[in-house]
This record gives structure tokens, sequence and C-alpha cells, in this order.
């Protein structure tokens, strides 16, 4: 209930203040990431930023597979490869528009089809 009166307030006043919760969530949020192309590493190990342009030396660039550089940082060498694997797999741009992939795949459930469910004589 406090909260909900503290934003009011805020909201009202137009303080600075509303501007840093406000940045805590949605777009400004998202705008506020850096994003970088998890596909593309640099010599020195940094990432590239994200996106491409249309000069001669971007043209040879594949696809880039973006995400918040916190996120990147998390992500191990195999799960940033499987990203940028799916997402250069499927078509890009299919009806002017991009095309989005999950990171993290889904993990297969071990009963569901897994080694252990065809021992058990399941499938």
């Amino acid at each position: 209930m406090l909260e909900v009166v503290v934003e009011f307030y805020l909201i009202e006043k137009k303080s600075p203040r509303y501007f840093n919760v406000m940045a805590k969530n949605g777009l400004d949020k998202w705008f506020a990431q850096k994003w970088v192309d998890i596909g593309s590493k640099k010599k020195d190990g940094s990432f590239s930023k994200c996106g491409r342009s249309k000069q001669k030396k971007d043209a040879k660039r594949k696809y880039p597979k973006c995400v918040p550089l916190a996120k990147a940082r998390r992500m191990t060498e195999g799960q940033r490869r499987s990203a940028v694997k799916r997402k250069r797999s499927v078509a890009q741009g299919v009806g002017g528009k991009p095309t989005n992939v999950k990171t993290f795949t889904k993990r297969a459930k071990a009963m569901g089809g897994g080694f252990m469910a065809r021992r058990m004589g399941m499938m």
C-alpha cells in the first residue's frame, strides 16, 4: 500500500527519483542495457556491439544473436554457441520481420523420452 502511494507521489511530482523508478522496469530498462552480439567475439575477449551496418566490412559478418551484456557474461561458451547456431539455422527476415529464437533451450524431461524411459519399457 505504501509503495503505491510513493509511486503515485513520484508520478505526480515528476521528480528525478521518478525517472530512476521507471528506469528499473520496462522499455527504459531495455534501452539502458548494453546489448552485445554473442556470435562475434573480439580478439581481446570482449563482445562486439549488437547489430550490423551496411558497410563492406559488415557485409561478411553473419547474422547477429544479441543479448544484454550481463546475460552474455553469465552464459557458458557452449550456451553461447548453441544460441548462435539456433539463430543462424532459421531463415532470417521472413515476412520482413526479424527472426527470434530462445536464448536458452528447455531441458528434456528424463521420464518423457530419455534413455531411462526406453530402459523401463515406457516407449
